[in-house]
């Protein structure tokens, strides 16, 4: 039956195959579903299972499973068709895949809206890092030096402890009935307007000690409300001034009840403190002595303090100005700026003066926290212990000469800043820069432009946006005679950044005849200047042998009992240096916080800029500052110092003994062979010579040798420091290679022994007459030979000049002579003819023959003087001996034979040969000598000049801005400084962000 079914099938195929000739598609055997094609074609050629196309319109998926939501129509193949089969299989397949897709949606929905709640809850949360100051932070290191186990296994029993335990009812009763003493009331005003928000969460922490401190403060300003407002109502109109007298008693309960309220609280904030002071004390001598054993990172304002310290040196050429915070205090003169400053810094460390000037120069003073009170200046490793009386009279010394040596010549302030750091337990950390006294009147002996100079300096520190002004007004003299008032109002017009302190409240109080006056200089309505918050504070009795703690006693007793206080005048928080500390400090960091990013980021911007003007500039360079350019000279120069001990023996040698020479010949010549050559016998020549020579030898040749040794030192010195190398040459080093070989010159001094063992060597030297061998007799020939030619070419130079030019020189160059010329030359005849006559004649003439020669010129015509004779006849008879002189050294070439035998029955003598021998030898040993003085001890002594120059040129900056100069060096310089700028900066940001 299956196979007539197949059969069947296969006719139909083959028809349906046949009917379709002719067209160019796919047969209708392959529509067919494939599950057909298997049954009744197993022959048919399909290697892989393929669904079947599906023919509809539209096709609806779902978007969890992909599958088709409704059933497709098949093919309605009227042959052989096999319709789909259900498979329930894959149908339970596909549902539980819904289901597994409904359970993962809903577990992402749920925890979606349970991550939403539990961040709803914590955004309801108080921020308790604000009190992280009441615990040490040797609280949050216990658990890594404590073992929590250990000690929870030896803690005693439940029921041991509950013995231990004090009766917590009665002491929740007395908390109670202490609750009911002091009722809330509403929070007042604060030292600060602009930190006035973001303290409303306040209420939800009154538990423990804090929560008390909490709850007394918001009772103080409620009792000062209610003083207030019940004195006010005392003293209205005349209808009240007849309450009854239980008005006044309830108004004078109100305040002794404030009063209370208030001391208890600060003598808790100062139990607290005192603690908490000790407890830091503690933990820092511990890490001090390393303890601990961890690396102690630097101080978060000691990191901020270096930073301002390189500003202060940056030359913002790129306006990239300085706009860092930093309390610029400023007032009057003589309006106790020191004294505040002081009692911050809980140490007398200024010079003080009474009414004279004494703040000659800013002072910026930083403030940090340390286990000992010390204090040390930024450009010195000497700590000043200012526990000592002795360390605090040294350390206010010091800053009275720094003070007074920045000030130049002619002036009575400087703008160059003093950086102190002062570190101690309990200290506020910031920077403060204390300022020159604001005058109004130039004084005799003061600078004519010091009002105008102390004005400037102000206002360049209190025009930075982020700078806190901290305004001093003396309260003991009138508010109109303020200048420094006007001055802030100028530069903070807003009040934003401005801190009034009045001083002196206690001299105020008394002269003061309205104390309502007071109340109006701190409430801010008596100034047209506007503050960020108002303190008065007291300094001591004016007495300027106080000590800290005696100021703080006498100022603590002032406010408790001052009539300020007590009618409500002054507030609790507007009281006492302590407060202003905190106050300050508190609205430093936070401008710190908000604009140190600003900061970075604009140096951040310079630094590209600078960095890409140098790529386009100097593409090929290194970046070296001045520093690195003079450390890089520096090498150069002494390479090229050493290389003066690798020049050869030989070529000293050869240097001093031409040297020497050039320097000596005339004086040989001259002084010594002309006058022993006019000798008529050998002995008498010989003789002439010893006595000469002995003469120069004890005087002149060795100070003349030492001389001319110095001299070739200094030359090859030059030479190696100027010469170029090449490529590598850099021109920015001349100058400072220059201002270095002059300054080595100045102070290298040759050995001064070294005349004496000179002097002893040359008279030997020159002793000596034994020429051993005929090459040394040829070489005096030789050498006296070109000393003559040379002297012979200069004689005959000078008759040139005298006579003018002969006869071809006329012809060829068209010139002629002059009339004194033409007499010279006239008289030079005259005076050869008188030589031709007479060769053996003197050097000198005698009178009678300069009256024969001039009367002979005479008869000629010409006229002469007799002077003119006898200094044309010195030339003349010159060249006619150097010429006889040449002759004679040919005839002496043959003369050494002669020689040996000392001219014994010879008509030659040539003593004038061994003479030249003499210098000759004495030249050379003198060279030799000088070398071994040069090689051995004086190049070492140069080395040893030039290492000293260079170090004190490397000490001294100022030397080193003048030598190395140029945009290249500048830029570099502003490069390098903005780097470490930037650097410092990013540090400080991220310690200041682990802080919070």
């Amino acid at each position: 039956m299956w196979r007539t079914r197949a059969a069947a099938a296969c006719v139909i195929c083959r028809s349906l195959a046949n009917s379709s000739c002719g067209i160019k598609r796919k047969s209708l055997l392959q529509n067919l579903h494939l599950v057909s094609r298997s049954i009744h074609h197993p022959y048919y050629p399909s290697s892989k299972f393929q669904r079947p196309p599906l023919r509809i319109s539209i096709q609806l998926f779902s978007s969890l499973n992909r599958l088709p939501l409704h059933k497709t129509k098949l093919l309605n193949v009227k042959y052989g068709y096999q319709f789909h089969r259900n498979f329930w299989l894959a149908r339970l397949a596909s549902r539980l895949l819904k289901v597994r897709y409904l359970i993962l949606g809903s577990a992402v929905g749920g925890g979606y809206t349970a991550k939403k709640t539990y961040d709803q809850w914590k955004d309801m949360m108080p921020d308790l890092d604000e009190y992280k100051w009441i615990v040490p932070d040797f609280i949050w290191e216990l658990d890594e030096l404590i073992d929590l186990e250990k000690f929870i296994k030896a803690l005693p029993d439940a029921d041991d402890l509950a013995k231990l335990l004090p009766d917590f009812e009665k002491i929740g009763e007395s908390f109670a009935s202490l609750k009911g003493f002091l009722s809330p009331g509403a929070p007042g005003e604060t030292a600060f307007r602009a930190t006035d928000q973001g303290y409303d969460s306040d209420k939800q922490f009154k538990k423990g000690l804090l929560g008390e401190l909490i709850l007394l403060q918001q009772q103080i300003q409620q009792h000062e409300e209610e003083a207030r407002r019940a004195a006010g109502q005392y003293n209205m109109g005349s209808s009240q001034q007849k309450r009854k007298v239980s008005d006044k008693e309830k108004i004078d309960q109100l305040q002794e009840e404030l009063l209370r309220t208030q001391l208890k609280y600060q003598r808790m904030l100062e139990r607290l403190e005192k603690e908490n002071k000790e407890l830091r004390k503690l933990v820092l001598q511990r890490d001090d002595k390393g303890i601990h054993q961890r690396k102690l990172k630097k101080s978060l304002i000691d990191m901020y303090s270096e930073v301002l310290d390189i500003l202060s040196d940056y030359d913002a050429s790129y306006n990239t100005q300085d706009h860092l915070p930093r309390v610029v205090v400023v007032g009057d003169q003589s309006a106790g700026k020191t004294s505040v400053l002081e009692m911050i810094a809980q140490a007398r460390i200024f010079p003080r003066g009474s009414g004279e000037m004494m703040t000659r120069s800013p002072v910026k003073v930083t403030l940090s926290e340390g286990p000992h009170h010390v204090a040390l200046f930024k450009d010195s490793s000497r700590e000043f212990d200012l526990t000592k009386e002795e360390d605090l009279a040294a350390l206010r010394n010091e800053i009275e000469i720094r003070m007074r040596n920045s000030v130049k010549e002619g002036c009575t302030v400087s703008t160059e800043t003093i950086s102190l750091s002062v570190k101690g337990p309990g200290l506020q950390r910031m920077v403060l820069v204390d300022l020159p006294g604001v005058i109004s009147t130039v004084t005799s002996g003061m600078a004519p432009d010091t009002k105008e100079t102390i004005f400037s300096i102000s206002k360049a520190y209190m025009q930075n946006p982020n700078a806190i002004i901290l305004c001093i007004q003396d309260g003991s003299v009138d508010a109109e005679r303020s200048i420094v008032t006007d001055l802030v109002s100028q530069m903070d017009p807003q009040g934003k950044r401005t801190i009034f302190v009045l001083t002196k409240v206690d001299l105020a109080e008394k002269n003061v005849t309205s104390p309502n006056r007071i109340q109006q200089i701190i409430e801010g309505k008596l100034f047209p200047m506007k503050a960020l918050g108002y303190f008065a504070v007291v300094t001591g009795k004016g007495n300027s042998s106080e000590s800290i703690e005696s100021i703080k006693e006498y100022e603590e007793e002032f406010f408790q009992n001052s009539k300020l206080l007590k009618t409500c005048m002054l507030k609790a928080h507007q009281v006492t240096t302590k407060n202003l500390s905190l106050a300050v400090s508190d609205c430093f960091w936070k401008m710190v916080r908000e604009s140190v990013e600003q900061q970075a980021d604009a140096f951040k911007a310079t630094r590209f800029n600078l960095e890409t003007e140098w790529k386009n500039n100097y593409p090929r360079l290194r970046e070296l500052d001045r520093n690195e350019l003079f450390e890089k000279a520096k090498n150069e120069i002494l390479d090229e110092v050493i290389s003066l001990t690798q020049v050869t023996p030989k070529h000293w040698e050869e240097i001093l003994e031409k040297t020497l020479w050039e320097r000596v010949s005339t004086h040989v010549i001259e002084n010594i062979y002309l006058p022993a050559a006019q000798t008529t016998n050998s002995g008498t020549f010989n003789t002439t010579v010893d006595i000469k020579l002995k003469q120069w030898t004890d005087k002149q040749l060795p100070n003349k040798a030492v001389e001319v040794a110095w001299e070739t030192l200094q030359e090859e010195f030059s030479r190696f420091m100027t010469e170029k190398k090449g490529k590598e040459h850099d021109d920015i080093f001349d100058k400072l290679k220059q201002a270095v070989k002059e300054e080595t010159i100045k102070r290298h001094k040759w050995n001064e022994r070294a005349e004496d063992s000179l002097r002893v060597i040359q008279h030997n030297a020159l002793e000596d007459r034994s020429i051993s061998d005929k090459q040394q007799w040829d070489a005096a020939i030789h050498f006296m030979e070109e000393t003559l030619q040379s002297r012979l070419k200069d004689t005959e130079s000078v008759i040139e000049d005298m006579v003018g030019p002969d006869w071809k020189k006329r012809w060829l160059h068209w010139v002629g002579r002059t009339k004194e010329q033409n007499i010279r030359n006239e008289t030079k005849n005259e005076l050869e003819k008188l030589i031709k006559c007479n060769e053996d004649h003197a050097a000198y003439l005698a009178n009678d023959e300069v009256t024969t020669v001039r009367k002979n010129l005479e008869a000629r015509g010409v006229t002469v003087d007799p002077c003119l004779i006898k200094d044309t006849w010195h030339q003349i008879y010159r060249r006619f001996f150097l010429k006889s002189a040449l002759n004679h050294c040919n005839l002496c070439r043959r003369g050494f034979y002669y020689y040996q035998r000392h001219f014994v029955d010879s008509e030659l003598e040539c003593n004038d040969i061994v003479l030249f021998w003499r210098i000759q030898r004495m030249l050379a040993i003198t060279a030799n000598t000088l070398r071994q003085q040069l090689t051995n001890t004086e190049v070492r002594r140069l080395e040893k000049n030039v290492k000293e120059v260079l170090e004190d040129f490397a000490e001294d900056n100022e030397k080193k801005v003048m030598l190395l100069t140029g945009k290249r060096v500048q830029l570099a310089e502003d490069l390098k400084k903005v780097r470490e700028i930037q650097e410092k900066l990013e540090a400080f940001i991220e310690a200041l962000h682990q802080e919070k």
